[in-house]
């Protein structure tokens, strides 16, 4: 199965093991991108992310209009180069932010007025400026604007935004035009009723995107609804195409949507836990501000191998940075997440080439279940 430079090599159950060609790097599939919201994976160097072998990180339309503005960043030489990144970087539209940060918006046929929650100045933000902005940034893989509508609605209100969404969807591919070393996303809406995404997948395909990203989940509907929608969304999605699941999420969503056959993930979750003190591992989550860890030499994990923040330091020395209020200790925690989450996904792709993906997503839940085996028994 090869078109648009994406090739799946491997199936095991829905589950699959794919590659993106991109003239920046390849993308090994299922992947996990590091948001790197404002040209920064927070407290990361770039060679850190490097380091853990990531292939792609993300940037954010809304936060890098407004600071320090697309112009500014095209005449710096783009997002590459601003954050000294080489390998490929996907963009979101802006969209999603729009709706859910910025103040006294305004939505309309043409696009989305809007507030910034900086400063109060006034943007627009139509599919073309989104399709503008990405282009002065440079980024690798695009999104089209869409409308992210927020959970609960009504199937009313989902069918308007989903609507909208399409003929936005148009536009952005319009606005897109031919793009040979790039790639576009359509956006499949239509929140938790089946029929709305059979009717945005139907129409998004029409249209032949580069990729299928699948919008409005995780946002506060529950793993099990966003389970069943993504069960009935991807598998009427075309096979020769990247599958996005936007914005999710914990190990566990993560592995049980790739079981549902997704192929590309983004979430701050990993960053935003380290930063206060969580970390993802595979003997599940440790909180770094625990007591019982202060008298531990042992590392956190010393089979997480690229990543010296969980080999190299103590427990001990981790426990100690928090509560010291140490900025090292964020940006510790926050390379141990970035790494583990890369693990699981390089872990995720060779038990796919196994054909045995159900076993080790089973085997992986019983482990993240069992906990710290270094934790004292009460």
């Amino acid at each position: 199965m090869k078109t648009h430079n994406f090739t799946v090599s491997h199936t095991s159950g829905k589950a699959r093991r794919g590659v993106i060609k991109m003239r920046r790097g390849d993308i090994q599939t299922p992947a996990f991108m590091p948001v790197g919201t404002a040209a920064t994976v927070k407290t990361l160097t770039t060679d850190m992310v490097q380091s853990t072998r990531a292939d792609v990180v993300l940037g954010n339309v809304y936060h890098l209009m407004l600071r320090p503005g697309a112009e500014r960043l095209d005449r710096l030489g783009g997002l590459h180069e601003f954050m000294q990144w080489e390998k490929p970087i996907l963009t979101d539209s802006g969209g999603f932010q729009v709706m859910s940060l910025a103040s006294l918006r305004k939505l309309t046929e043409k696009g989305v007025t809007f507030r910034s929650h900086i400063d109060g100045s006034k943007h627009e933000l139509t599919p073309e400026r989104s399709i503008e902005i990405q282009m002065l940034l440079d980024s690798d893989i695009q999104m089209q604007l869409d409308e992210c509508i927020a959970y609960p609605c009504t199937e009313e209100d989902a069918e308007r935004a989903m609507e909208l969404s399409l003929r936005w969807a148009q536009r952005s591919k319009d606005a897109f035009g031919d793009q040979p070393h790039r790639r576009l996303h359509g956006i499949v809406q239509g929140s938790v009723f089946p029929k709305l995404r059979e009717k945005s997948v139907e129409a998004l395909t029409k249209m032949d995107f580069d990729g299928y990203s699948i919008g409005g989940l995780a946002v506060g509907e529950g793993q099990e609804v966003m389970l069943d929608v993504l069960g009935m969304t991807c598998p009427i999605l075309p096979i020769d195409k990247p599958r996005y699941l936007m914005g999710v999420g914990t190990p566990d969503d993560l592995i049980s949507s790739i079981q549902q056959g997704v192929d590309m993930f983004d979430c701050v979750m990993p960053t935003r836990a380290g930063r206060h003190g969580l970390i993802y591992t595979r003997f599940g989550k440790i909180n770094l501000k625990n007591a019982y860890l202060a008298e531990q030499k042992d590392p956190v994990d010393a089979e997480l191998g690229p990543c010296e923040a969980a080999t190299r330091y103590s427990r001990g020395y981790l426990h100690h940075l928090f509560k010291a209020n140490e900025i090292l200790g964020m940006v510790l925690a926050s390379w141990i997440n970035i790494a583990y989450y890369q693990q699981l996904m390089a872990d995720a792709r060779q038990a796919i080439e196994n054909d045995c993906y159900d076993e080790f997503v089973l085997e992986r839940k019983e482990q993240w279940a069992k906990g710290d085996p270094l934790k004292p028994q009460k």
